[in-house]
């Protein structure tokens, strides 16, 4: 591993560990209180060194099927679902005895697809998780098996840690798994295959070497763990492939160690934002900012309030990428909005501190957040 690898993995401040079924449930046998325990364990210790850990954990249905007395996964989906329901209480239940006993807080948060195709309900999910963190809260995330169907499954949870890598900007994704992580090949087929310690996300040369499902447990195998790893990259984080046994995995890690495999994103997490923006070739709208608010955007990195806007252009929603322009029309800017146009333009030379009072609520203090800004002009 390079140098510059190394970094990745000592310098990531946001961290989505996902930990597989078979593991959590120590292949089906019922929940792993000692493996879950060293997990938060090492969570907290993750915490206390200033990083911010979203735990998003399998095991709900492979639980629920032991407490049922089920041998074999079933395939119809309300029985799945009853697994599902079933499991979740003990899953949910040992998460938080655990993290209490490390002195931290969880929350559980269940997610559909639906919940991150919608815009507006993936923005509130996004804000949920920023709280928690800010907080000093663990969230733990599950796919919401008990009302899911075949149209807004996620599939595996291995997608559902990128999604959530995505959701959250994280700096790495953790993939904990029964496996030390990839090989060119399937080592218990073919004797010449060498273990990948490094490579670059989205290679398609990996797919090749990932093979099909190993587990009746899981759903998942090595090739959803390289597809998660290129939906993850997409928005600037890197995946570390581990194994979930391997003794202080994630503390190890995060010193540069090297363990499992790596999948280095090639795009930094701010280029990545930056370029999503830039790229926009048909704004839903814009604002029009006073010569205060466009210089402390052009030269002061602030974010843009409302009290410094003049007026609102266009139809968009919250969520949206609206441009910025300064008094002459010029565009100096573009961001994520955090209001609409028609709450924008209820708010415009408004101070925060009255945004209840005309809208009934308060969601952000900013127009757009300087981290989901990008000047474009000057």
């Amino acid at each position: 591993m390079t140098v510059s690898s190394s970094a990745v993995l000592r310098e990531a401040r946001r961290i989505v560990v996902k930990v597989g079924s078979s593991l959590v449930t120590n292949e089906g046998r019922g929940l792993d209180e000692q493996a879950i325990g060293e997990w938060c364990r090492q969570m907290a210790v993750l915490v206390s060194q200033g990083r911010e850990v979203i735990m998003v954990s399998s095991g709900a249905i492979a639980e629920g099927m032991k407490r049922l007395g089920w041998h074999t996964r079933p395939s119809e989906v309300h029985a799945l679902q009853a697994a599902a329901a079933v499991g979740q209480m003990g899953l949910a239940q040992m998460y938080e005895t655990k993290l209490r006993e490390n002195n931290m807080g969880s929350a559980q948060v269940l997610l559909t697809h639906a919940d991150l195709a919608d815009r507006e309900r993936y923005l509130n999910a996004r804000s949920t998780l920023y709280t928690l963190l800010q907080h000093g809260v663990l969230p733990v995330i599950n796919e919401n098996d008990t009302v899911v169907n075949d149209e807004i499954k996620f599939g595996d949870n291995d997608t559902l840690g990128a999604l959530v890598a995505n959701l959250v900007e994280a700096d790495l994704l953790v993939i904990l798994t029964d496996q030390r992580g990839l090989y060119t090949a399937d080592p218990r087929k073919d004797p010449s295959a060498t273990f990948v310690h490094e490579a670059r996300a989205g290679d398609p040369a990996l797919e090749a070497m990932a093979g099909g499902a190993g587990s009746s447990i899981g759903k998942g195998g090595m090739i959803t763990k390289i597809l998660a790893a290129r939906r993850a990259a997409g928005s600037g984080a890197s995946t570390l492939i581990a194994w979930g046994r391997e003794p202080d995995a994630l503390l190890r890690a995060a010193r540069g160690e090297v363990i499992g495999t790596l999948l280095v994103a090639q795009t930094a997490k701010q280029q990545a934002r930056k370029q999503w923006m830039a790229d926009h070739l048909q704004l839903k709208g814009a604002v029009v900012v006073d010569a205060g608010a466009a210089h402390k955007l052009r030269s002061e990195g602030k974010s843009l309030l409302p009290i410094g806007m003049l007026g609102v252009e266009g139809d968009f929603s919250r969520g949206d990428v609206i441009a910025i322009r300064d008094p002459q029309g010029i565009e100096l800017g573009r961001g994520l909005a955090n209001y609409a146009a028609a709450e924008a333009r209820l708010l415009c030379r408004k101070p925060s501190h009255e945004f209840e009072s005309l809208l009934g609520y308060t969601a952000e203090p900013e127009m757009v957040h300087r981290d989901n800004l990008i000047v474009t002009g000057r």
